[in-house]
C-alpha cells in the first residue's frame, strides 16, 4: 500500500518553463501522480535548451504527448482532467481560455477540480498580460533592487525567482487540497510569481511604510550583525561566509583568528561599534582567512562557536560529504542520457520517504494514460497516433 501523503492525488500538468514544473515536482515527491501533458508543437523550453534542468524538475512524472491544436487532442486533455484532482498550467493569461480550458470550463468537467494558473503577474489587469522571465519578476518584485553592491548594478537571482514561484504553487495547492478534503469544494488559484518574489522582502516593505526608508543594495552586509560578509581564502576563487550575531560570538571569533586583544578594542567592543567599523573589521578578518583554506576556516571557527561555512561551487556541492550523507544528491538512470545526478527533496520524513525516479521521455506513458487510465482500446490509440493527435 502506498502510504505517501499525496498517494491518492492526480495532477494534470500543463506547466512549462521552470516555476510551474518545479511546483508540481514537489508534489511528486509527496506521492502525487503527475501527468505531464506535452505538445510537439510547443515543446518545453527546458527540453530544448537545458535538458539537465528539465530532468531535475520533472522527476517521477508521467509524460503524454497530445496535439493541442486539434479538437480531438483537447478532448483527450479534458478526459484526463475528469479523472484528476488538480489542473496546473503556466501559460500566458488568456491562452487556456482560447483552448477551452479556463476554470469555468474545466469545473463543468470536474466540479471539484482545483485549478492553478501560475504566471509572471497573475491573471488580472493591468499587467497580467505582460511577457516575463525570472529576471523580470525579480525586478518588479523588488528583489533585484536589493541584490548587489552599493556601487554596482542590481543583480538578478534568475532561476531562484522561478523556484520561489514553484514553492508557492505547491504550498497553495496543498492548502486547496486540504480545503477540498474538508468541504468537498474545489477552487481557482491565481498565482503571481512577481507577488511570490515580493513576499520575500516583506521586512523591507514594512520599513518603507513605517519609516519611508529604502535600504538599497548592501552587498553581504546585514542590518545588525557585523562581521557579516564573504571573505577570500587560500586557493583560486575560494571564499567563506562568516556571520557574528552576539558579543559572545565576537569574542569566540577573536580567539579563533588568534587575535584575542581585538575583543577589547574600542572600535569593536560593542555590536553597534562593530557595525559602524565594518570596513576595518573586514580587512582584519580577510588577512587571516587568506592564510587558510575555506574548509580550515569553517573547522576552526565552527569549533570556536562561530557561524562560518565555505561558499561552495557546484563541484563542492556535489562532493560534499554532508550532502551525500543526507541523500540530497542522488544518481538516477535516465532512459536516454544514462546516469544522471539529481537533487532530491530538502526534507526527510520518517514515515513517508520520497521516491526519486527518473524524468520521462516525451510520450513515454501514452499507453498507460490513454489505455489504462482512460480505458481506450489499442486500436483507438493507434488511430489517434496515425492521425497525429497523439505522438
Amino acid at each position: 500500500m502506498n502510504k505517501m501523503p499525496l498517494a491518492s492525488i492526480r495532477v494534470a500538468d500543463l506547466t512549462t518553463g521552470l516555476a510551474g514544473p518545479f511546483g508540481t515536482q514537489l508534489l511528486t515527491w509527496l506521492g502525487a501522480e503527475v501527468i505531464k501533458i506535452e505538445s510537439m508543437e510547443h515543446t518545453s523550453l527546458l527540453r530544448q535548451t537545458a535538458e539537465a534542468r528539465f530532468i531535475n524538475t520533472n522527476l517521477a512524472k508521467l509524460s503524454i504527448t497530445v496535439n493541442l491544436n486539434r479538437p480531438e487532442g483537447l478532448e483527450l486533455v479534458k478526459r484526463i482532467i475528469a479523472v484528476s484532482d488538480v489542473l496546473a498550467e503556466s501559460y500566458r493569461p488568456g491562452v487556456v481560455g482560447k483552448l477551452g480550458l479556463d476554470y469555468e470550463s474545466v469545473r463543468r468537467i470536474k466540479p471539484d477540480i482545483i485549478m492553478l494558473s501560475l504566471s509572471g503577474f497573475g491573471q488580472t489587469p493591468p499587467e497580467g498580460h505582460y511577457r516575463t522571465w525570472a529576471s523580470i519578476v525579480g525586478g518588479m518584485g523588488g528583489l533585484t533592487h536589493l541584490t548587489g553592491y552599493p556601487d554596482g548594478i542590481p543583480a538578478n537571482e534568475r532561476g531562484a525567482n522561478d523556484t520561489r514561484g514553484g514553492q508557492h504553487a505547491a504550498f497553495t495547492l496543498l492548502a486547496a487540497l486540504n480545503y477540498r478534503q474538508r468541504t468537498g469544494r474545489g477552487q481557482f488559484l491565481d498565482l503571481s510569481v512577481r507577488d511570490a518574489v515580493c513576499c520575500h522582502i516583506g521586512d523591507v516593505l514594512m520599513d518603507y511604510t513605517m519609516n519611508h526608508r529604502d535600504p538599497g543594495r548592501r552587498g553581504n552586509r546585514d542590518d545588525i550583525m557585523a562581521p557579516h560578509n564573504c571573505y577570500r581564502c587560500r586557493g583560486e576563487d575560494k571564499w567563506v561566509s562568516i556571520a557574528v550575531a552576539s558579543d559572545e560570538e565576537w569574542r569566540a571569533l577573536c580567539r579563533g583568528i588568534d587575535e584575542p586583544e581585538l575583543a577589547g578594542d574600542r572600535r569593536f567592543a560593542e555590536a553597534r561599534m562593530r557595525w559602524r567599523n565594518q570596513d576595518e573589521l573586514d580587512r582584519i578578518i580577510a588577512v587571516w582567512t587568506l592564510e587558510h583554506t575555506h574548509y580550515e576556516v569553517m573547522q576552526i571557527l565552527q569549533e570556536a562557536g562561530v557561524a562560518a561555512v565555505p561558499s561552495f561551487n557546484c563541484e563542492e556541492i556535489y562532493t560534499d560529504r554532508h550532502f551525500k550523507e543526507r541523500g540530497f544528491i542522488r544518481d538516477i538512470e535516465h532512459p536516454e542520457r544514462g546516469k544522471q545526478a539529481v537533487t532530491g527533496p530538502p526534507w526527510r520524513m520518517s514515515a513517508t520517504v520520497a521516491k526519486i525516479d527518473t524524468s520521462p521521455t516525451m510520450g513515454q506513458h501514452n499507453d498507460y494514460v490513454f489505455g489504462t487510465l482512460l480505458g481506450m482500446s489499442a486500436s483507438e490509440i493507434t488511430e489517434l497516433t496515425e492521425g497525429k493527435v497523439i505522438y
